[in-house]
Protein backbone atom coordinates (compact mmCIF):
# COMPACT_ATOMS: atom_id res chain seq x y z
CA UNK A 1 0.00 0.00 0.00
CA UNK A 2 2.90 2.39 0.73
CA UNK A 3 4.17 1.88 -2.85
CA UNK A 4 0.84 2.97 -4.31
CA UNK A 5 0.66 6.04 -2.06
CA UNK A 6 4.22 7.13 -2.77
CA UNK A 7 3.74 6.54 -6.52
CA UNK A 8 0.57 8.63 -6.42
CA UNK A 9 2.27 11.48 -4.57
CA UNK A 10 5.22 11.47 -6.96
CA UNK A 11 2.98 11.34 -10.06
CA UNK A 12 0.85 14.18 -8.67
CA UNK A 13 4.02 16.22 -8.03
CA UNK A 14 5.09 15.69 -11.64
CA UNK A 15 1.69 16.72 -12.90
CA UNK A 16 1.67 19.91 -10.84
CA UNK A 17 5.29 20.75 -11.71
CA UNK A 18 4.80 20.21 -15.47
CA UNK A 19 1.49 22.10 -15.40
CA UNK A 20 3.04 25.03 -13.52
CA UNK A 21 6.12 25.16 -15.76
CA UNK A 22 4.02 24.97 -18.94
CA UNK A 23 1.66 27.67 -17.73
CA UNK A 24 4.61 29.93 -16.93
CA UNK A 25 5.89 29.52 -20.50
CA UNK A 26 2.46 30.46 -21.86
CA UNK A 27 1.85 33.46 -19.58
CA UNK A 28 5.37 34.81 -19.28
CA UNK A 29 7.70 33.23 -21.84
CA UNK A 30 10.48 35.82 -21.68
CA UNK A 31 10.88 35.63 -17.90
CA UNK A 32 10.53 31.85 -17.75
CA UNK A 33 12.73 31.00 -20.72
CA UNK A 34 16.15 31.63 -19.11
CA UNK A 35 15.52 28.75 -16.69
CA UNK A 36 15.31 26.30 -19.61
CA UNK A 37 19.10 26.30 -20.03
CA UNK A 38 19.72 27.53 -23.55
CA UNK A 39 22.38 30.23 -24.04
CA UNK A 40 20.23 32.49 -26.25
CA UNK A 41 16.58 32.98 -27.07
CA UNK A 42 14.69 33.72 -30.26
CA UNK A 43 14.61 37.40 -31.12
CA UNK A 44 11.71 39.36 -32.47
CA UNK A 45 8.53 37.33 -32.44
CA UNK A 46 10.22 34.26 -30.95
CA UNK A 47 7.82 34.19 -28.00
CA UNK A 48 5.50 32.05 -30.11
CA UNK A 49 7.97 29.17 -30.02
CA UNK A 50 8.26 29.45 -26.26
CA UNK A 51 4.47 29.42 -25.92
CA UNK A 52 4.36 26.24 -28.05
CA UNK A 53 6.70 24.64 -25.48
CA UNK A 54 4.35 25.76 -22.72
CA UNK A 55 1.31 24.32 -24.47
CA UNK A 56 3.18 21.02 -24.95
CA UNK A 57 3.95 20.86 -21.22
CA UNK A 58 0.37 21.68 -20.20
CA UNK A 59 -0.97 18.94 -22.49
CA UNK A 60 1.57 16.43 -21.13
CA UNK A 61 0.48 17.28 -17.58
CA UNK A 62 -3.23 17.01 -18.42
CA UNK A 63 -2.77 13.56 -19.97
CA UNK A 64 -1.04 12.36 -16.80
CA UNK A 65 -3.69 14.03 -14.65
CA UNK A 66 -6.58 12.35 -16.49
CA UNK A 67 -4.95 8.94 -16.09
CA UNK A 68 -4.29 9.52 -12.39
CA UNK A 69 -7.76 10.86 -11.60
CA UNK A 70 -9.55 8.11 -13.54
CA UNK A 71 -7.50 5.39 -11.88
CA UNK A 72 -5.83 4.04 -15.01
CA UNK A 73 -2.62 3.38 -13.13
CA UNK A 74 -1.00 0.93 -15.54
CA UNK A 75 -1.53 3.35 -18.43
CA UNK A 76 -0.17 6.11 -16.18
CA UNK A 77 3.04 4.14 -15.71
CA UNK A 78 3.48 3.66 -19.45
CA UNK A 79 2.70 7.28 -20.24
CA UNK A 80 5.21 8.48 -17.63
CA UNK A 81 7.85 6.40 -19.42
CA UNK A 82 6.92 7.84 -22.80
CA UNK A 83 6.62 11.44 -21.58
CA UNK A 84 10.06 11.20 -19.98
CA UNK A 85 11.34 11.27 -23.56
CA UNK A 86 10.22 14.91 -23.80
CA UNK A 87 12.40 15.83 -20.82
CA UNK A 88 15.33 13.80 -22.20
CA UNK A 89 14.76 15.63 -25.50
CA UNK A 90 14.89 18.97 -23.69
CA UNK A 91 18.16 17.88 -22.09
CA UNK A 92 19.61 16.88 -25.47
CA UNK A 93 18.48 20.18 -27.00
CA UNK A 94 20.17 22.22 -24.27
CA UNK A 95 23.39 20.22 -24.58
CA UNK A 96 23.38 20.28 -28.41
CA UNK A 97 23.03 24.07 -28.42
CA UNK A 98 25.85 24.65 -25.92
CA UNK A 99 23.48 25.58 -23.11
CA UNK A 100 23.89 25.14 -19.40
CA UNK A 101 25.15 21.63 -18.61
CA UNK A 102 23.99 22.09 -15.01
CA UNK A 103 20.42 22.84 -16.14
CA UNK A 104 20.46 20.07 -18.76
CA UNK A 105 21.48 17.48 -16.18
CA UNK A 106 20.10 18.96 -12.96
CA UNK A 107 16.66 19.86 -14.30
CA UNK A 108 15.85 18.02 -17.53
CA UNK A 109 17.78 14.78 -17.03
CA UNK A 110 16.87 14.51 -13.35
CA UNK A 111 13.19 15.13 -14.10
CA UNK A 112 13.19 12.57 -16.92
CA UNK A 113 14.97 9.97 -14.83
CA UNK A 114 12.59 10.43 -11.90
CA UNK A 115 9.67 10.10 -14.33
CA UNK A 116 11.14 6.82 -15.57
CA UNK A 117 11.57 5.58 -12.00
CA UNK A 118 8.01 6.61 -11.12
CA UNK A 119 6.66 4.96 -14.27
CA UNK A 120 8.52 1.73 -13.59
CA UNK A 121 7.37 1.68 -9.96
CA UNK A 122 3.76 2.17 -11.05
CA UNK A 123 4.15 -0.68 -13.55
CA UNK A 124 5.64 -2.82 -10.78
CA UNK A 125 2.78 -1.88 -8.46
CA UNK A 126 0.15 -2.70 -11.08
CA UNK A 127 1.86 -5.87 -12.34
CA UNK A 128 0.50 -7.85 -9.40
CA UNK A 129 -3.02 -6.70 -10.19
CA UNK A 130 -2.60 -7.50 -13.89
CA UNK A 131 -1.37 -11.03 -13.11
CA UNK A 132 -4.22 -11.70 -10.68
CA UNK A 133 -6.80 -10.47 -13.19
CA UNK A 134 -5.72 -12.80 -16.02
CA UNK A 135 -8.39 -15.38 -16.81
CA UNK A 136 -7.52 -18.98 -16.11
CA UNK A 137 -7.05 -21.18 -19.15
CA UNK A 138 -9.30 -24.18 -19.37
CA UNK A 139 -7.84 -27.61 -19.94
CA UNK A 140 -9.81 -29.56 -22.23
Amino acid sequence: MWLKKSNTVLAAAFILFILWFGTEFILSPQTTAPGFGLPSWPSGDGDGFLIVKGIRDVVLALVLGVLLVTGHRRALGWVLLVEALAAYGDMATVLAHHGSVATALGVHCLTATLMVVNGLLILLETRKVAVVMRPATSAG
